[in-house]
């Protein structure tokens, strides 16, 4: 799985950002993740929705499939690393590594809330 490690706060997470008011969500992911990483993806699929009950912040995530570029540095990130499954859930905190395996599994888009550091009991 492509992550980086964030510049502003040093914890490792997917590329993700806000989109431009005119931006479909797929045009979105193509021009974070371009600008975070240097890859150029192709957007397969909505794999989640997910909710900072703290923040009021609601994050849609895509799996997609490299393809072409190179990994580079950018203002946002100090690193750019593929990671087994295994590494994203040493490397990241509970609420991104859900991310990055729920958009593993093949079944339908997954809901989740989180306080921004422990996901909600259903």
């Amino acid at each position: 799985m492509l992550t980086i490690k964030r510049a502003d706060n040093g914890t490792w997470e997917p590329p993700g950002g806000v989109l431009e008011l005119s931006e479909a969500p797929e045009d979105g992911v193509r021009r974070e993740v371009y600008e975070e990483t240097g890859i150029k993806v192709q957007v397969d699929r909505l794999t989640g929705v997910y909710k900072n009950t703290a923040r009021g912040i609601v994050a849609l995530v895509f799996r997609c499939r490299a393809e072409g570029g190179q990994e580079q540095l950018s203002e946002e990130s100090t690193a750019v690393e593929w990671l087994t499954p295994d590494e994203v859930t040493s490397r990241m905190a509970e609420v991104y590594a859900v991310r990055v395996t729920d958009a593993l599994l093949n079944d339908a888009p997954h809901v989740r809330a989180h306080d921004g550091r422990k996901l909600a009991s259903h």
